[in-house]
């Protein structure tokens, strides 16, 4: 078989262009990024809303206060619509938590911090 015709339904013949090797790749090509394509689309839809955007210094403030009543990551990354390692990298940043304190592969546990350990 050499292919169907869309809407008449009727077999192509032999020496149609669908059946060269070149275009069958193409079209191969083609639906394997539009798959691709849907398939980052469908991630980047269950990430939280500020995933990319600019910290702002109201933001960062409303972090350190949350972070100081020692909130968890995981509230925290939820009340800002980020990432809970977005959250650790911006609490790193601020010199508020240390790389080994991060908890991104628990986001509910509670940070360690050092005044905890007296």
């Amino acid at each position: 078989m050499q292919g169907i015709h869309p809407k008449t339904g009727d077999e192509l013949p032999e020496d149609s262009v669908v059946n060269e090797i070149e275009v069958s790749r193409a079209m191969a090509t083609a639906v394997l990024a539009l798959d691709q394509m849907s398939a980052r689309l469908a991630r980047r839809a269950q990430l939280p809303e500020s995933v990319g955007k600019a910290w702002t210094a109201e933001e960062e403030q409303r972090l350190r206060s949350e972070f100081s009543a020692h909130r968890s990551i995981a509230t925290i990354a939820a009340k800002h619509g980020r990432t809970v390692r977005a959250i650790e990298a911006r609490l790193e940043k601020l010199g508020l938590l240390q790389p080994d304190q991060r908890i991104a592969s628990d986001p509910s546990a509670i940070v360690r911090r050092p005044e905890d350990k007296k």
